[in-house]
């Protein structure tokens, strides 16, 4: 008996997990048809599997073809068996964990990007701050009153997270997030 099984009541001997999780991005392939986000979906919550960021948006139009772009978090072994279970799903054509293709081409991350729309509210000194912080963050004003802004930013997540850390004390009362949207650097498509 190997000294890292230990017998249990169950006819099966449980490994403890030793590989560390971490987040990854998949691509997915997908005929844009009724009831296929659901199956996705459905697969990760069927098995416990958390989804940290989700998008999708039909990519080709007269091919019918989605893409949904996920980040997950687990285990190299648990992202293999969820890249193995969403190809199994009929109308899911190809699956791309991009974190993988990144880091065999030498990268750290795909390119990966997300849109917020930030609403504050303020007025005097507040209001000009918040102009000054949009202005260094590089976010568009996109509706404004007297009474509030909306603002629009684009950026990686952790931009993303550290300009709504700022602006919480100067009036954030509402915040809208895409979720994430990747591709690999190259010339090589999914």
């Amino acid at each position: 008996m190997n000294a890292h099984q230990q017998p249990t009541g169950s006819a099966y001997f449980i490994t403890p997990e030793t590989a560390k999780a971490e987040n990854h991005t998949l691509s997915v392939l997908v005929s844009n048809e009724p009831g296929v986000l659901a199956r996705v979906i459905g697969l990760f919550s069927g098995r416990g599997y958390n989804i940290e960021s989700l998008t999708v948006s039909e990519t080709e139009h007269e091919a019918h073809l989605s893409r949904i772009t996920i980040v997950t978090r687990g285990t190299p072994a648990v992202l293999e068996q969820i890249k193995a279970q969403l190809e199994r799903i009929v109308p899911v054509h190809r699956v791309v964990d991009l974190t993988v293709r990144a880091q065999s081409l030498g990268q750290e991350r795909p390119i990966e990007r997300e849109v917020a729309l930030i609403k504050v509210v303020g007025s005097g000194e507040h209001r000009a701050e918040t102009l000054r912080l949009a202005d260094a963050f590089q976010a568009k004003v996109v509706d404004a009153t007297v009474e509030h802004f909306i603002l629009e930013i684009t950026g990686k997540s952790s931009k993303i997270d550290q300009f709504v850390a700022i602006l919480k004390p100067l009036g954030l009362i509402e915040i809208c997030r895409t979720g994430i949207a990747a591709m690999n650097r190259g010339p090589q498509g999914m």
